[in-house]
């Protein structure tokens, strides 16, 4: 395949942000030696902090750094002039608002991007890293401009595309009876990517996805209450335990409790599925592959499902390179290789969970997050993971 210009919009490029964990392998290629056909021939950085690496890199590899975002993509001209865009919001410092949520600017990234296109009458395809955006009314404003314009997109993180240990992938219709997934870190960061690793699995669900009811954050002495009620939920837990790498002393639930950025997510689905995702700070650690782990039920079996999604780290944080591989996909093909109507639904179930719990637990009604797709055979990364190293 012939090598495609992209351009990369990026809040900042320090050495492991997610500029630099994606884009390096375009500029250095893939951890195996392989290489992407992906040219990155300019970039826009909104920010340049102490440590910026983008300056040096432009002179190194050629790629030219513009001041604009529509410099970026009409290379200094009045026309599109690049085949595709990459859209990293991610690290650098931005205002967080009162429910906790770090307000990069994804919006408005995306609105300066398609105003190109606009401007230009041609659209490119592109990838949005992470969830669409911090507030719904935000992502579905970038979702629904997608759709407008006929932008082949796509967005999310690397947790549905990593290896998973075992190996695990569910059967397309599948009769799930119940799934829980653990997480850690800060709470809204990472708690998108413990919803990206319970959604990747139980959208291959009997009767495909169909959106989501209600979504609840149960934080403090009440937090593990609503998960003792559903009887399938404690057997889920503890198997999906068993496969977290590190943890401190003591008890799970006692120590959970008492930690403030602690918590659970109950979300209800419109067909009557549940799922719980616990986030066990002060308890869980990273340890080897962190600790984002699932474990899901299905009907008439004896044991539960479950795997951890295994995160490299340090470098060459080779889940990176398996998110890249997917983004190559959707520039060749001019096709997303799985739904971002997926990162819609788990951007709003995060947006919901935390306004549940900046309203002390309140049960929000998701009327807004009916959304229906079908699940893709793109899935987890196969290949030997690399071996890591310091770069």
């Amino acid at each position: 395949m012939a090598s495609k210009k992209v351009a990369a919009v990026v809040t900042e490029y320090r050495k492991w942000s997610h500029a630099d964990v994606i884009l390096r392998n375009l500029l250095d290629g893939y951890p195996d030696g392989s290489r992407p056909d992906l040219d990155l021939v300019s970039l826009f950085t909104d920010q340049v902090p102490k440590g910026d690496l983008s300056r040096d890199l432009a002179k190194k590899h050629g790629f030219k750094i513009y001041e604009s975002i529509a410099d970026c993509l009409t290379l200094g001209t009045r026309t599109l002039a690049v085949e595709a865009v990459l859209s990293i919001g991610e690290h650098g410092n931005y205002a967080t608002n009162d429910k906790g949520q770090i307000l990069y600017p994804r919006r408005r990234f995306f609105e300066e991007i398609t105003k190109v296109f606009e401007k230009s009458e041609k659209v490119v395809p592109v990838f949005n890293d992470k969830h669409l955006a911090a507030t719904w009314d935000d992502a579905k404003w970038m979702y629904d401009r997608a759709r407008k314009l006929y932008i082949p997109f796509m967005a999310g993180s690397s947790v549905p595309v990593t290896w998973r240990k075992p190996d695990l992938v569910l059967p397309k219709g599948c009769e799930l009876t119940g799934a829980v997934q653990i997480g850690y870190g800060p709470f809204e960061g990472y708690g998108f990517h413990a919803l990206e690793g319970l959604q990747c699995m139980v959208e291959r669900r009997s009767g495909g996805e169909t959106g989501v009811k209600a979504v609840t954050c149960h934080t403090g002495k009440g937090m593990w209450e609503q998960l003792d009620k559903q009887k399938w939920a404690s057997p889920l837990l503890e198997a999906a335990v068993k496969l977290v790498p590190a943890h401190a002393g003591g008890d799970l639930r006692d120590i959970s409790t008492k930690t403030k950025d602690a918590g659970i997510f109950e979300v209800e689905y419109r067909d009557g599925f549940r799922a719980f995702v616990v986030i066990p700070n002060g308890w869980i650690h990273e340890g080897d592959g962190g600790g984002f782990i699932f474990a899901g039920q299905q009907k008439g079996k004896d044991k539960p499902d479950a795997c951890q999604f295994y995160l490299q780290q340090p470098d060459p944080f080779a889940h990176f390179a398996e998110l890249t591989k997917a983004i190559e996909s959707l520039i060749h093909t001019g096709h997303a290789p799985y739904p971002v109507e997926r990162t819609l639904l788990t951007t709003g179930i995060l947006d919901a969970a935390m306004t549940s719990r900046h309203e002390n637990g309140r049960r929000i009604e998701t009327p807004h997050l009916e959304i229906k797709y079908t699940p893709t055979a793109w899935g987890p990364a196969k290949e030997e993971i690399p071996k890591a190293g310091k770069k």
